[in-house]
């Protein structure tokens, strides 16, 4: 009986393409070695272009601000919250829970509205005071490029930004979000600690520590008053109550006052002449009552929005000199070498497989 050669070996085929495989490598090998001259030649022209590159390439500015954020969530606040809810007033204490919790506030800093806010704003640049996209538009050098444009030449931005055109929101628009892919960044050095960290990277040492303080500001800012928002609106509304009921119980007094003027030496056998006086007394025990309950109210309204209040302290702000950052000549040869040898050995091997598929 002859026995099949192919379930001889069942691996067989396996040891064969291992074999293939590795033969192929080793004559891929040879055929960059044949061709290495070339490869380093390209590489040194790569170098080249890469020390050129950082050469020209503007040295960048890093400002870095970091802050501690705490937000008081339960305890006092909740414990007032509580009490006022028996007196049948809403004092929004967790209106607002959840708003900016994880990493809804590096979201918030790279908003648009925050940063246009942001570039929007005046800062002071060598005793002057200038808008601060102004100031990116010059070390950019976008004016030239504005000028060329007749819609753009004559372009401001100091107005209202509820009223700008087309060309000015597609200026801010095209400037946030160069700025949130190359020059801003919002981070949480340590997972476990509430420290925010916001850096900001230009090539104006001056425009990168104005706009990190004026960023951190804005930002801030509107996360305390939103997070506070609606317990704020609260107080306002039991404020004017107070105020009104005060005016009403003073007017009471007065009335009662009145009625006594009016009647002195009343004679007491004669009671109707007691009862003005009477009705504005119960006007005023009734004014009395009311306004004091009014007042806890007030208060225990006033400590909710102090309770509610996040705390937010800056630990460490930009300071000049700030940190530079540059692609050395050096570095800049190495990547440039690395890039071009590794994109023409690409190039060979890509060029071996079509020939060799093609035979």
């Amino acid at each position: 009986m002859i026995q099949d050669s192919s379930n001889a070996n069942p691996n067989s085929k396996n040891e064969i393409s291992i074999r293939e495989l590795i033969t192929k490598i080793q004559l891929g090998l040879k055929y960059l070695i044949r061709n290495w001259k070339i490869i380093i030649a390209i590489g040194v022209f790569g170098g080249i272009i890469g020390a050129c590159y950082a050469f020209l390439k503007k040295s960048q500015y890093v400002a870095s601000c970091n802050f501690v954020l705490e937000d008081s969530k339960g305890g006092v606040m909740g414990q007032y919250a509580g009490l006022a809810s028996l007196a049948g007033i809403n004092l929004g204490g967790s209106s607002n829970e959840g708003i900016f919790e994880g990493d809804n506030i590096f979201a918030l800093y790279q908003s648009r509205l925050m940063i246009e806010k942001t570039l929007l704003a005046k800062a002071n640049f060598n005793g002057k005071d200038q808008l601060m996209i102004d100031r990116y538009i010059d070390f950019k050098d976008l004016r030239k490029s504005m000028q060329k444009d007749d819609k753009l030449k004559n372009l401001s931005f100091s107005g209202d930004p509820d009223h700008f055109n087309r060309q000015q929101d597609s200026i801010i628009k095209n400037i946030v979000i160069d700025i949130n892919k190359n020059s801003l960044t919002v981070s949480k050095p340590d997972k476990k600690l509430n420290i925010i960290e916001v850096d900001t990277k230009f090539e104006d040492e001056a425009f990168a520590m104005e706009f990190n303080n004026k960023l951190v500001e804005t930002v801030n800012d509107f996360y305390i008053k939103t997070k506070t928002k609606k317990t704020a609106h609260n107080v306002f509304i039991l404020q004017k109550q107070v105020d009104s009921v005060k005016s009403v119980l003073n007017n009471s007094i007065g009335a009662v006052a009145s009625a006594l003027d009016a009647a002195p030496n009343a004679n007491p056998s004669l009671l109707t002449l007691r009862v003005p006086s009477q009705k504005k007394q119960i006007d005023v025990q009734a004014n009395t009552g009311i306004y004091s309950e009014m007042v806890k109210n007030l208060e225990l309204g006033k400590i909710t929005l102090r309770q509610e209040t996040p705390l937010i302290q800056v630990i460490d702000k930009p300071a000049f000199p700030l940190d530079k950052v540059f692609l050395g000549k050096k570095k800049g040869f190495m990547i440039g070498f690395f890039i071009g040898a590794i994109l023409t050995t690409v190039f060979f091997i890509s060029k071996k497989l079509y020939h060799n598929i093609l035979n």
